[in-house]
């Protein structure tokens, strides 16, 4: 299916470490919202891999989709057999009305039960501990429960059933939220949906729900914050390009190299002394105070520089290091940096003449224009201004609109060269970045759903289900119970 094909490329671009082509990262967090590392980098995919399709078959379900969300949850069943994927299993199975998956749902049922009690501890005291006294779990057992029973019924343990029945019917009554409650809250200024989900949560705690929206909100904001963050931290990272292994810029030790050259240039002008000291300490000259002369640029390393540096040396920290306080590494990388720069201006340029001309402008008037304003919005304003031109052959030569050399097919230079060997495979920039990576086909459209799933889920989604239908199931199956308890008397007075 095509869900296994988006997962599978997504976990393996995610799992390793290596830059995304998206401006976000896949990571797996805790109940508290911390990354996690988990084993390997192969457990790390496996549970990507897992929560991605449990997370697409819960929104199938959500649409009533039910024998697609059974076939989505098989598969996730073949990497993570959790509890809770146990239960959406039989939820399927139930609302398909298949009673050949009978015997099944039993086992299933016990598994996930199993599993929960081993998770949330006996009588989800655990729970109930690392949820500071919430009560997340309600509707989850509710629906566990009320499927217990009905296998029960079928099975023909009817008193089994009835049991299994009257406590899902409890649990349910104890998550309908009081029409008094749920005004109050919202009249805080709290959508319904979120209210509703709060008090749930809280078994109708008005104070502990109010603590909860409070929480949540300032969760929210924070995950807001952090993906904006990040996205700004992935767009650098694609800017300074791969490293020998494909591997992007430690951003951390990127900023620890741009401090250090701060700290080191500021304190090389205090005092020849104190410069002497930071020459010895980086291992340029051997310790004599009266060798003063200094070259204080050769300390200043700006974060391009920095990220040059661990980019080649793949994110050694001291290898960096070494290269920027030795005069002629840190040369070379200066201008490796700047061929790197004047390469990336020239595809700019290249993709905006391409682009005026797709708009129906003679290509020597594009090429006149870009070369007299630079960038392609005030060129354009320029073309529009102008009277009508005759096409000319988009064949002819084209001069360069930034100099003599002509441009490439590729969008590089033709003819021109910094001096400086550069390393093709790892050149930095934007462009020579992860799309210079081989990557599969792929299905943007179902990676998108699978993402934006995620990104909508939290900790609390497993235990948040509408239980509408559950509680009309309840009615049904204890109606059931009363017919067959009816007859059954009226059979034993002939």
């Amino acid at each position: 299916m095509k869900q296994w094909a988006a997962v599978t490329s997504l976990a393996k671009r995610h799992a390793d470490g290596s830059l995304p082509i998206e401006n976000f990262n896949l990571e797996l967090e805790n109940q508290s919202g911390e990354a996690i590392q988990l084993g390997s980098e192969t457990d790390q995919r496996a549970v990507m891999m897992g929560l991605m399709l449990h997370a697409n078959a819960k929104q199938l379900i959500r649409r009533e989709k039910y024998k697609d969300a059974l076939e989505v949850l098989i598969m996730g069943e073949l990497i993570d057999n959790v509890p809770i994927l146990q239960i959406d299993m039989v939820w399927c199975y139930f609302m398909l009305r298949d009673i050949s998956w009978l015997s099944v749902a039993g086992l299933r049922l016990s598994k996930a039960r199993e599993g929960i009690e081993r998770a949330h501890g006996k009588e989800s005291s655990r729970l109930r501990l690392l949820q500071g006294g919430r009560h997340p779990e309600i509707a989850l057992h509710l629906r566990m429960e009320l499927l217990e029973g009905v296998v029960a019924y079928h099975s023909g343990q009817l008193e089994k059933s009835r049991q299994a029945l009257t406590s899902a019917q409890t649990k349910y009554f104890q998550l309908q939220v009081p029409d008094e409650a749920l005004s109050l809250l919202m009249s805080m200024g709290y959508e319904e949906r979120d209210v509703k989900r709060a008090l749930r949560m809280t078994n109708q705690d008005i104070e502990s729900a109010v603590d909860f929206l409070v929480e949540e909100k300032a969760k929210n904001k924070q995950k807001r914050e952090d993906n904006i963050r990040r996205e700004k931290e992935i767009r650098k990272q694609k800017l300074y390009g791969l490293t020998p292994l494909r591997k992007p810029v430690n951003l951390q030790r990127l900023n620890y190299l741009a401090s250090i050259g701060i700290n080191c240039c500021c304190q090389l002008t205090l005092t020849p002394v104190a410069e002497a000291r930071s020459r010895v300490y980086f291992g340029l000259i051997s310790w004599d105070p009266a060798l003063v002369t200094y070259d204080p640029k050769l300390f200043m390393f700006d974060n391009e520089l920095a990220a040059e540096a661990l980019r080649r040396n793949e994110n050694d920290t001291q290898k960096a290091l070494d290269d920027l306080t030795n005069p002629e590494s840190n040369s070379a990388m200066q201008l490796a940096i700047e061929s790197k720069n004047r390469k990336r201006n020239r595809q700019e340029t290249d993709a905006a003449i391409e682009e005026l001309i797709s708009m129906g402008f003679p290509r020597a008037a594009v090429v006149a224009a870009v070369r007299t304003f630079g960038s392609k919005g005030p060129a354009l304003n320029h073309l529009l201004d102008q009277p009508n031109q005759n096409p000319t052959d988009s064949s002819d030569p084209v001069p360069n609109a930034l100099g003599d050399d002509t441009l490439s097919t590729e969008g590089g230079v033709e003819g021109s060269s910094s001096g400086v060997n550069e390393d093709p495979s790892t050149d930095g920039g934007a462009e020579e970045g992860p799309s210079a990576q081989k990557i599969e086909d792929r299905d943007v459209e179902m990676e998108d759903e699978l993402t934006g799933e995620l990104q909508k889920a939290d900790a609390f989604s497993d235990y948040d289900i509408e239980v509408t239908k559950e509680g009309e199931a309840i009615n049904e199956y204890l109606a059931l119970l009363a017919s067959t308890k009816n007859g059954a008397k009226v059979s034993s007075s002939h």
